[in-house]
């Protein structure tokens, strides 16, 4: 009760201390249907991801890796993300819709900020500065993304932006960078009623055009019920981060699809062109442990991830990616799914279990349906129209991963379903 006290009272400008003649707040007269709502601090929406953003991150990958002589292929430098850049560009994935490139966690100089209190690069690290960075990047066709944190330290004990907002927003802008992420350590639950609203209202005001990924509700717990979506979207955030970070692991992804799955009903209703859930980063391709998710278990986070309207960001060593890999992170008709521009997310239509059904509808009017098989044998999954929202007794089906269409079928489908693995079809007309 006390979190949502103190925030009412930044809301309103009231501050301990104050003449009471001061605040400013409803009247006798503003009750039932006059009742007067507080407006959320922010800038509000700012146009930009009116489908899920795509591209790629280095964080699930390679982490805070900095030791550039042990290293010197992995460790966060501009070699690193040069190389990444080179591959989104020339590799087909840039064809393909994912088109930024973004720097995590441990890219600055840790000492602090420089003399006119601005953010730096470390120098060993990026010789070439930020600006040349985001350059190289633009000349490729790729867009620039960076990372920061709202609170007084990002997560790895680099320096954060609270209380350098404006300035920090203006560097990025003079770097080139068209993407933010901006993390949540190092404050608190109050904190980000006001460090995400203020940021989200300095990249605006910078003078480019800056997509917004906060990681506030991902700090909130799991009740996705109770997070203040409003307060997001007005503090400018185009996606969020909503819940636990993903590990290179059918274990962790399967928790995440779960943990979506349960609070399908309040996932959908706040997701929507311009400001989306980010259940985090795509692992298909990722040997981070020296491991990496099977082809069938790739098709399943691509697929649920389309399914939801997520993000669709990469996290994976590039220059090592095999062509199976390839193939699935580059399959047009799920991409498509993803990002159908009616931004309508979709849903677990089925009880929890070993044997899922996910539905989404799209702005054709076609349904896509992910028959989803997390248990250890393969088995037949049947969706009926009914149920994933399809209003017609008889549907022409397209399975996407096959890419080939199966023909009609009337009322429902049954498929057979590898474990640990999908079968993603569309229906139509």
């Amino acid at each position: 009760m006390c979190k949502y006290f103190y925030a009412w009272l930044s809301l309103v400008g009231l501050t301990f201390g104050q003449n009471v003649t001061e605040f400013s707040g409803p009247l006798r007269g503003n009750k039932g249907d006059k009742a007067i709502f507080p407006q959320w601090p922010g800038p509000g929406p700012n146009g930009l991801a009116r489908t899920p953003p795509m591209g790629w991150m280095s964080w699930e990958r390679f982490r805070c890796q900095i030791y550039r002589r042990r290293y010197p292929d992995d460790c966060i430098s501009e070699k690193l993300y040069m190389a990444m850049t080179d591959h989104i560009a020339s590799d087909g994935y840039l064809a393909a819709g994912y088109n930024h490139v973004s720097i995590d966690d441990c890219w600055e100089n840790h000492d602090g900020r420089d003399s006119h209190g601005r953010l730096y690069a470390d120098e060993q690290r990026f010789p070439s500065g930020f600006k040349a960075l985001g350059d190289y990047m633009h000349k490729k066709g790729v867009k620039f993304g960076i990372y920061s944190d709202c609170g007084t330290k990002t997560c790895g004990g680099y320096p954060g932006s609270l209380h350098h907002e404006k300035v920090d927003a203006q560097t990025f802008a003079e770097w080139g960078v068209d993407y933010l992420k901006y993390d949540g350590c190092y404050n608190d639950k109050s904190g980000y009623y006001s460090g995400y609203p203020d940021m989200g209202t300095a990249l605006q005001a910078s003078g480019r055009n800056i997509t917004y990924s906060c990681s506030w509700p991902a700090y909130l717990g799991s009740d996705e019920d109770s997070k203040p979506w409003d307060a997001m979207i007005a503090a400018g955030c185009n996606l969020w981060r909503n819940w636990d970070d993903i590990d290179n692991s059918w274990k962790s992804l399967e928790s995440i699809i779960n943990h979506w799955g349960d609070y399908s009903s309040a996932l959908q209703k706040n997701s929507g062109p311009g400001h989306w859930n980010d259940p985090d980063m795509v692992l298909c391709g990722d040997d981070h442990y020296g491991r990496t998710l099977s082809t069938d278990q790739c098709k399943c986070q691509m697929s649920i991830w389309s399914i939801m309207a997520a993000p669709l960001i990469m996290s994976n060593d590039l220059r090592k990616v095999t062509s199976a890999y390839k193939e699935i992170l580059q399959n047009r008709e799920v991409i498509a799914v993803d990002q159908d521009p009616k931004g309508q997310s979709g849903a677990r239509i089925s009880p929890k279990g070993d044997q899922e059904v996910w539905a989404r509808t799209l702005g054709d009017g076609s349904v896509a349906v992910a028959l989803l098989n997390k248990g250890s044998s393969s088995s037949a999954i049947t969706a009926k129209f009914s149920d994933v929202g399809f209003h017609f007794t008889k549907a022409q089906v397209r399975d996407l991963w096959a890419k080939k269409d199966l023909g009609s079928s009337s009322n429902s489908i049954t498929m057979t379903v590898p474990a640990t693995g999908v079968v993603m079809v569309k229906l139509s007309q």
